[in-house]
């Protein structure tokens, strides 16, 4: 961006839900000269609060902007396009961080060759998230530059990748939190099976995926040599493991749990194309 935009453009969100506050607080942490605009018919006490301090404009009349976030469900696409139209000039560069929607129609919608995708996953909202991105071929360097430094506050960046791969990428880091919380359910509900109170099972699940994920952070290692290092042989941890490992164990349920979260981002692409 050249000028004035280039060192402190304006961007405009729209929706500020749990997602999009995330990236406004992390933007506001770091002192950012971004003129930031937040567009969202029923903001939280959080973001009417920064708005009553200045820190942010609140639903103002719409003005082509430098950067429009789209930071809303894919469900509401098309009344996002009306709605927002306004914000998008013959310079803007348009960030969709919505599931789904695939580039092509972001750039037929709003007409405009320059839109970058964006995975992110919820562990974002406390900026130990991974975002995914995704742009068109031949983007320019600098639109990828601005979009990741954007996207820094929910934590890492990954990409850009081929928008085909994305929809397996959102299998991965975008349902895979839910996969780690329905492990520790699962989890819980086993050790109270074996007769251990409801309350306590809950805390020792809880507080061991929470350990092991710290452990693997820390210290860097491969989840397989992580695995292998408290496995004995013939143990008390490979009699469970050769059961989560065995044929229609874990890789392969994994495996299936994958392909149909990847095929039904695709199924979304294709009904909104």
């Amino acid at each position: 961006m050249a000028g004035k935009a280039a060192s402190a453009p304006t961007i405009v969100m729209i929706g500020a839900g749990r997602m999009g506050a995330a990236l406004v607080r992390g933007w506001l942490a770091a002192k950012t000269k971004s003129r930031i605009i937040l567009i969202d018919p029923t903001p939280s006490e959080e973001v009417s609060g920064w708005a009553e301090a200045g820190k942010v404009q609140l639903n103002p009349a719409p003005q082509p902007a430098d950067i429009l976030v789209l930071c809303v469900k894919p469900q509401v696409f098309t009344s996002v396009v009306e709605d927002t139209s306004a914000f998008v000039g013959p310079k803007t560069l348009i960030v969709s961080v919505m599931a789904g929607i695939l580039m092509k129609q972001l750039a037929a919608a709003f007409d405009t060759p320059r839109v970058i995708r964006a995975m992110p996953n919820t562990p974002g909202a406390i900026g130990q998230g991974v975002t995914v991105i995704t742009a068109p071929p031949g983007a320019d360097a600098v639109d990828i530059d601005v979009v990741t430094s954007l996207l820094r506050p929910l934590g890492d960046v990954e990409g850009p990748i081929d928008e085909k791969l994305i929809s397996a990428a959102a299998g991965v880091s975008g349902c895979g939190p839910a996969y780690v919380f329905l492990l520790t359910e699962v989890m819980a509900m086993a050790g109270e099976a074996e007769g251990l109170p409801k309350d306590l099972a809950a805390r020792l699940a809880r507080k061991t995926v929470e350990g092991a994920a710290a452990l693997m952070a820390s210290t860097g290692e491969a989840p397989d040599t992580l695995r292998k290092a408290v496995t004995s042989p013939k143990g008390v941890t490979q009699a469970a493991l050769d059961i989560l490992m065995d044929e229609g164990g874990m890789p392969a349920l994994m495996r299936k749990a994958l392909r149909a979260a990847a095929n039904r981002e695709r199924d979304l692409s294709r009904q909104k194309d």
